[in-house]
């Protein structure tokens, strides 16, 4: 199984369990996701995305963007598509 990495967490929301990402390849709902840090480790698929607060379908190169995830993120990890 090949992963390539498109991205990175910068920020996290706990309350709201939303980790904010740049990233540097397209991503659309529905793709499947692993984010990898120090402590973190798991795949998942995308369920939700937002840019600016709106509810998107797909993201491009170079977009900031929330995703909601499923477990408890950190800024610096590492975002690969599966």
């Amino acid at each position: 199984m090949t992963e390539k990495e498109i991205g990175e967490v910068f920020s996290y929301y706990s309350k709201i369990g939303v980790a904010a990402i740049k990233i540097n390849s397209a991503l659309k709902k529905g793709d499947k996701i692993h984010i990898k840090g120090s402590t973190t480790d798991f795949n998942q698929t995308v369920s939700s995305m937002q840019i600016e607060h709106k509810k998107v379908d797909s993201a491009k190169k170079g977009d900031d963007l929330g995703i909601k995830v499923d477990d408890r993120v950190r800024p610096g990890d590492k975002i690969y598509k599966v």
